[in-house]
């Protein structure tokens, strides 16, 4: 399958320091890239039961979050696919209204599930009240614009 429709998609809360660096990454990387034909960039705050048709319109989906992961603040790994969903299976617990597990649930049963899909996950370090990324996570920014950018060369959207 051609993946022609890309989105990425930055989750989390930016007034929780690390618990934003999905849309503080987000943020950054559409700045420096640009517009990309076939991207669509977006906020998904911390989601909700509206991203289910902006992910099934989508062939290829890049979320980034601040993953618990027992790793370094800062840690950067990347989940693919069936990886991407065992991460997100089981009983993990979540701030937000609905969880992006019970989100690629509606687009498996919807049979809108995109077809290749990662996780960008970056271990936190800081989850009290502030607006700027732990001096530990902010580094990693710049790492996983390059990690998505990767990605899209491999998926042939970005040359």
């Amino acid at each position: 399958m051609t993946i022609e429709r890309v989105l990425i998609l930055g989750i989390g809360n930016t007034l929780l320091s690390d618990e934003g660096i999905g849309i503080h990454l987000v943020t950054a990387m559409q700045k420096k890239t640009g517009d990309i034909p076939g991207v669509t960039y977006m906020d998904g705050g911390t989601l909700s039961f509206t991203l289910a048709e902006p992910i099934a319109d989508a062939d290829g989906l890049i979320v980034v979050d601040a993953a618990r992961m027992k790793q370094p603040p800062g840690a950067l790994k990347v989940f693919r696919n069936d990886a991407m969903d065992r991460y997100l299976s089981g009983n993990r617990s979540s701030v937000h209204e609905v969880s992006l597990g019970d989100l690629l649930d509606i687009a498996r049963l919807s049979e809108t599930l995109p077809a290749e899909r990662c996780l960008v996950g970056i271990e936190p370090k800081e989850l009290d009240w502030g607006e700027s990324l732990s001096d530990a996570v902010a580094p990693t920014v710049d790492q996983g614009i390059e990690e998505i950018i990767s990605i899209l060369k491999e998926w042939g959207i970005f040359s």
